[in-house]
């Protein structure tokens, strides 16, 4: 009896196993080898599909099938230079990943995990191919079951075809709401409550502080963090030598209830309650999927304006971003219109001589939350004072016209629209200040990294060069041994998400580089010398630790 691998398609092993070692080639961010292992494995599965699809017309047009000699050199010959292939593309793509680690500043790699990646490669493969011949067999017996009532081949084939689609849409689909379910217990469990080194509040400038009708225990984990941390009032003044006040910050958790609506309306009122429409600045700000507010933003703010500032957030969920903008990409627009609406209605009402300057803030989710709330860069600069837009997703519409409406000659990771005179982008310290033309209030700064795949990942991946990979529109920290390829770019950059934050913060999903910079920009410099700013900016960029990864 032949073993199950022995009869596999020799086209979709051919065209499997040219994507898998095409995999191997340098993406964004440099990858673990057991992530290199779930992209190539990931990648030969899509491969061998094709391949088989391709077989099965080619042999209905002609009639030509190989004879079982003719499959059995290939196999005896394929499967050896495959195996030949994939070391010496292991060897190199060792090479070209060092390559990549020196574009974003990491050090090279003397070696590589290679048992983990051939580990992963193995099982994500036959996954892949498990998941096929499943969908086979489904056909065949659905056919044999057809043709034994009487049908004629062909009609039996079509009534396969169509069931078969049908059945692994809702195989797929009771996945999915597996998976989801699972996900968000997992997450539930670690970001519903407060972490145990969270500290209860006990300032009046705080939620869940003195006075606020926000619960410590309904926060989150991520809220529960926000207003237990930042930095104190002596400790601004310890770092900029100006007076400080103790900086406001309001949140309001998921676990709170009732509807984003109710929540806003607390939030307003937590706001009135901590003398939060009384300061110099308030922060509408965004928060990514989980409800989590980067320290580096949050504080950063707060030392530029000697804590004469007021920043509130609401939660939507307690799931990543990568999580919620699959599950409810909604959530995050609902989430900015009930906050920015309610917040905006109050601040109308106060004396237009005593409002504080109002600016919103949001990262990755959070700014698409935010930029698809406004719809248009026009709504944006009209209804607020400024903005700060760090790492933006590829999938907001807005975004997305202003990247095609940048000026020409501009490339796409950092773009010139209208010659700065409404919107920036920095991708590091320095950009906003190139432009020599006017930045008109309010501004709108956005930062956006060239290496940052949660901005550069969009479906048109899958068929089409980006154009930030054409010549003269590659980033100096893009590997120049990185090129398109159909489909493989689209999964490698989809891994590249997974570690995006895993490279020091000049690269990647990571903006403390030019964090101060962007608020200063946004908001003013709060009155601070150059000296103090540096001090600042050194203190922001402290916070950024990279995780080690299994390599």
């Amino acid at each position: 009896m032949r073993r199950w691998w022995w009869s596999l398609n020799p086209l979709g092993v051919g065209i499997g196993a040219v994507l898998l070692l095409l995999s191997l080639t340098p993406s964004l961010l440099p990858r673990p080898a057991t992530l290199q292992g779930l992209a190539s494995g990931l990648v030969f599965g899509v491969g061998y599909a094709f391949g088989v699809a391709c077989w099965a017309v080619w042999s209905r047009l002609t009639g030509w099938r190989p004879s079982p000699r003719t499959r059995r050199w290939a196999n005896l010959v394929g499967w050896p230079l495959f195996a030949v292939a994939l070391a010496s593309s292991v060897i190199g793509g060792i090479a070209a990943q060092n390559g990549v680690r020196r574009a974003v500043e990491l050090p090279p790699l003397d070696g590589v995990n290679t048992t983990g990646f051939i580990l992963v490669l193995t099982m994500t493969t036959l996954a892949c191919l498990g998941a096929g011949r499943l969908v086979r067999t489904t056909w065949n017996r659905m056919l044999d079951r057809r043709v034994s009532r009487g049908a004629s081949r062909r009609q039996a084939s079509r009534s396969a075809t169509v069931r078969t689609l049908i059945a692994s849409v809702l195989v797929l689909a009771l996945l999915g709401t597996t998976v989801y379910v699972a996900l968000d217990r997992i997450y539930y469990g670690l970001n519903a409550k407060p972490s145990g080194d969270a500290v209860e509040p006990d300032s009046q400038y705080r939620s869940a502080g003195a006075g606020s009708e926000v619960r410590f225990t309904e926060l989150g984990r991520h809220g529960a963090d926000f207003v237990s941390g930042g930095p104190t009032a002596e400790q601004i003044t310890t770092l900029t030598g100006k007076p400080a006040m103790t900086p406001v910050r309001v949140y309001v958790g998921l676990a709170a209830g009732g509807t984003l609506a109710d929540r806003a309306q607390i939030a307003v009122r937590e706001l009135e309650r901590t003398g939060g429409f009384d300061r110099a600045v308030l922060v509408i700000a965004a928060t990514t999927g989980s409800g989590w507010l980067e320290p580096q933003a949050v504080d950063a703010v707060e030392y530029l304006h000697s804590g004469d500032t007021a920043i509130v957030s609401l939660q939507y969920a307690h799931t990543p971003s990568f999580v919620s903008a699959l599950t409810a990409p909604h959530l995050t627009v609902d989430a900015s219109t009930a906050l920015f609406s309610a917040v905006r209605q109050r601040w109308l009402q106060l004396p237009e001589q005593h409002r504080p300057k109002l600016v919103v803030y949001g990262l990755s989710l959070g700014s698409q939350g935010l930029m698809n709330h406004f719809g248009t860069l026009e709504q944006l600069r009209q209804q607020t004072d400024g903005a700060l837009l760090v790492g933006p997703t590829n999938s907001t519409p807005m975004w997305r016209e202003l990247q095609q409406t940048r000026d020409a000659g501009s490339p796409p990771w950092q773009p010139i629209r209208d010659a700065g005179s409404e919107v920036r982008w920095a991708s590091q310290e320095g950009d906003f200040g190139r432009l020599s033309g006017p930045w008109h209030q309010p501004r709108v700064a956005i930062l956006q990294h060239a290496t940052d795949p949660i901005t550069w990942l969009g479906p048109e991946l899958l068929w089409q060069r980006p154009e930030w990979l054409t010549e003269g529109n590659r980033a100096p920290d893009v590997s120049p041994q990185m090129h398109w390829l159909p489909v493989v770019t689209a999964v490698q950059l989809g891994m590249d998400v997974l570690v995006a934050t895993d490279v020091p913060a000049r690269h990647g999903h990571a903006f403390g580089d030019v964090m101060v910079e962007g608020w200063v920009n946004a908001t003013g410099d709060g009155g601070l010398d150059q000296a103090s700013l540096t001090a600042i900016q050194q203190v922001i960029e402290s916070y950024w630790v990279i995780r080690p990864a299994i390599v």
